[in-house]
């Protein structure tokens, strides 16, 4: 809460925007104006001073900058949307640039292009199907979108199907498109997902927290029972064990770790592995 209160009279005192690398894991508030450095910057980081980011750069830039959400471009600005810690996530040659976002607690799920979604079909209309997604309105997907679908070739998709894909529009002003292909046309993984196993519901934090590289959760629930899983960045997970009791442990674990510290996690799979 100080922390919060400090950033506001940060902001209110100076209508200047503030450099993005200075406010890294800080707490940033809607309406915040934030500079990115210059890509081009000959005398190094810093000596010309923090310039907006320029969207009509060219061939200038040496690294793309990606705003991720919680981030909105305005012409030459960057303004920010969502209260939260602004994060920043470098690129994998390392020329710069990046993505940035802003990491916050929200409950409904607004739908981001490129997220990785788990929809459950609810009506089918013509050569669509309408998916809920958990966001303000179902997506829609195409019978096409399918890895080897054909007009003769058609998907065996049902009403109350779940369905893991992709989102290839999401826009505010236009309504949510999923496919389940990648872009070589291959289905990758997607597709409807199987009529065993259980489907629950966790926060949008904890799925970010499970499919972070350095989580070591996945690694211990692993070596407990044989398992498939899937993961929605709407915050539904999916998951089948052997039996319906190992799965409904899986599951009562994973909701219930968002709120725990590692040696209580310890603890716990240690029992589980005993029984």
């Amino acid at each position: 809460m100080a922390e919060a209160v400090s950033v506001v009279a940060e902001s209110l005192a100076g209508d200047r925007a503030r450099a993005a690398r200075n406010v890294l894991d800080q707490v940033v508030l809607p309406g915040e104006e934030l500079l990115l450095p210059e890509q081009e910057d000959a005398e190094g980081p810093g000596s010309a001073g923090e310039r907006p980011l320029r969207l009509n750069a060219g061939t200038r830039s040496r690294g793309r900058v990606v705003c991720g959400p919680g981030l909105r471009r305005y012409g030459d600005r960057l303004l920010v949307t969502k209260c939260g810690r602004l994060r920043h996530k470098e690129p994998g040659g390392g020329s710069g640039g990046g993505v940035y976002w802003v990491d916050s607690q929200q409950k409904r799920y607004v739908p981001v292009k490129g997220d990785h979604v788990i929809g459950i079909v609810t009506a089918k209309s013509g050569d669509i199907f309408k998916v809920d997604v958990g966001g303000s309105e179902p997506a829609s997907l195409s019978y096409l979108a399918f890895e080897g679908a054909t007009k003769r070739n058609r998907p065996n998709v049902q009403v109350g199907d779940l369905i893991y894909g992709q989102f290839v529009v999401a826009n505010k002003d236009m309504e949510p498109e999923m496919v389940c292909i990648d872009s070589c046309g291959r289905a990758s993984g997607m597709g409807v997902i199987g009529q065993d196993g259980l489907l629950f519901k966790v926060t949008l934090g904890l799925i970010r927290k499970l499919l972070a590289p350095d989580c070591e959760i996945l690694q211990e629930v692993g070596k407990l029972y044989p398992l498939e899983i899937v993961f929605g960045m709407n915050g539904r997970i999916w998951v089948k064990a052997k039996t319906i009791q190992q799965t409904l442990i899986l599951a009562n674990i994973l909701e219930a770790c968002e709120h725990m510290t590692a040696d209580q996690r310890k603890q716990i799979f240690s029992r589980l592995a005993e029984c």
